[in-house]
């Protein structure tokens, strides 16, 4: 499959199973806990049958939050894979805040390259390839049309009408005057706080905006953010299609002790420190 195909796969597999996660979200939300003590919903799961079956007709194998015991043995011999959070925000998804997404990134040789997030509340579709950049949805017909779309339709045509009626990121670089960090809400960690008082000290007017899940890397790829410190832990499938949408809009995104990039299916899932950026974080 052809690479406009898989994009076109990842951000429809993303919209149709954004949505389904919708029927759940205006009910009753029943939540169970994992292992770790985390939440897990009806949509989180509806959510992971509907990508994998649409993600199986590419081939490609899988690795996904709520598919995650596979061992490194077999995954080292993949050198292409998709990485997936079926409903990244969980906890967002539970208190109803709509800051929740769909993940889904294609990676090959350890890299993430193509992939797409979708805004099930907020309609938005955010899709991207480093190799010719990320791209910001809004229009409601045409997220209607490509969740309707089959997997026989012309991926090329389909693509260049989905890029036709997006915004191509960042779409406002000089936007905004303060220096402005994005973090976590659910998630903040003293060493963020640290960060954001260390920039307040060096810079005077330093903006802070809390997101839940990869919206903040969404955010930094808009150019309505400057930097994401992630100063906490995460997991590849919180990151992988964030980092697509944020380096193909021109951004970087860097372990935060090293200052090299993210690899991912490694043999321990969890990720470093990182920090997203545009400006020297």
């Amino acid at each position: 499959m052809e690479r406009d195909a898989l994009l076109v796969t990842a951000a429809r597999a993303s919209v149709v199973a954004g949505l389904a996660t919708l029927d759940v979200y205006r009910s009753e939300i029943e939540v169970e806990y994992k292992a770790d003590r985390s939440p897990l919903t009806l949509a989180d799961r509806r959510s992971h049958e509907i990508i994998v079956g649409r993600l199986n007709a590419t081939g490609i194998p899988i690795l996904s939050e709520e598919g995650r015991d596979i061992p490194h043995a077999q995954r080292s011999r993949w050198h292409r894979l998709w990485i997936v959070d079926p409903l990244d925000g969980t906890k967002e998804f539970v208190k109803r805040l709509g800051e929740f997404t769909i993940n889904i990134a294609l990676v090959e040789d350890r890299r993430p390259t193509l992939g797409a997030i979708f805004v099930p509340v907020k309609n938005v579709l955010y899709f991207g390839r480093v190799e010719d950049g990320s791209f910001r949805l809004e229009n409601p017909d045409v997220i209607a049309a490509l969740a309707s779309s089959t997997e026989g339709a012309d991926a090329r045509a389909l693509l260049e009408r989905l890029r036709a009626h997006s915004s191509k990121l960042p779409v406002d670089l000089e936007a905004h005057v303060p220096f402005v960090i994005v973090g976590s809400r659910s998630h903040a960690t003293p060493e963020l706080h640290a960060y954001v008082d260390r920039k307040r000290r060096e810079l005077g007017d330093v903006s802070f905006v809390s997101a839940g899940s990869s919206l903040k890397y969404c955010l930094v790829a808009e150019g309505q953010a400057d930097v994401y410190p992630r100063l906490g832990p995460t997991m590849e499938w919180d990151t992988a299609a964030g980092q697509v949408i944020a380096e193909a809009a021109g951004a970087r995104v860097a372990r935060h002790d090293t200052g090299q990039p993210l690899l991912y299916n490694k043999e321990d899932l969890l990720n470093p420190w990182h920090v997203v950026t545009r400006k020297p974080a």
